[in-house]
């Protein structure tokens, strides 16, 4: 059996490039979860760049933790992290091994697995809103910390991999400020997004969390 272009796994070798080289390259590649009731798969549509020890906004700013280090790599490999008390999202690692950079998976359209996605999703008010947001897109895919450190360019089948796709044209590839990010982080404009998508988040500047008294 021939496996179709796009149904191929990214290899290694595409992850191991600069972070602000794959950000944009993701777009319009396939994202696969399996489960044992079925695969969800997911075109990747909005991801934002986080670039280690030169990026105040990203988790492994201040060096290696229990929590960051699938972030030194290998690349390829999937982080994951739980935000708010509430949330999970996820990242996909990249550059070399041993410097911790990660793509941010922020929205996707779902092209199979709807059903089970709405089942996880059931304040979605359309498919487009099925994995519109980076916890949308984790709670759709029933990802959470389990998935932490999760191989997405294995050639069998694991329970997520990045698939080839359709890379998106240059000309759809737009850019701006990463959302809800606080201080020097806020300012790169390292979040990436296929024009006029409907499955695009909105952009949030940061907004400061209120101290309760």
């Amino acid at each position: 059996m021939i496996t179709p272009p796009d149904r191929t796994p990214l290899p290694r070798e595409f992850f191991d490039r600069p972070v602000l080289d794959v950000a944009p390259d993701l777009l319009g590649r396939t994202l696969v979860r399996t489960t044992p009731d079925g695969p969800i798969t997911v075109r990747l549509t909005e991801v934002e760049a986080y670039d280690g020890p030169n990026d105040p906004g990203s988790h492994a700013y201040r060096g290696r933790t229990p929590r960051n280090g699938v972030m030194f790599g290998p690349p390829g490999h999937v982080y994951v992290y739980f935000t708010y008390g509430m949330w999970f999202c996820m990242n996909l690692v990249c550059g070399p091994e041993g410097r911790a950079s990660a793509v941010l998976l922020r929205a996707g359209e779902v092209l199979e697995g709807a059903d089970l996605a709405r089942k996880r999703r059931l304040s979605a008010r359309n498919d487009k809103e099925l994995a519109k947001g980076p916890a949308r897109l984790a709670t759709a895919l029933g990802v959470d910390r389990a998935l932490d450190g999760t191989d997405a360019c294995a050639s069998e089948e694991t329970p997520l991999r990045v698939l080839t796709g359709t890379p998106a044209p240059s000309d759809q590839v737009l850019n701006g400020p990463r959302t809800g990010v606080a201080g020097d982080g806020g300012v790169h404009p390292w979040r990436f997004w296929l024009a006029n998508d409907p499955t695009v988040s909105p952009y949030r500047a940061h907004v400061p969390r209120r101290r309760s008294s």
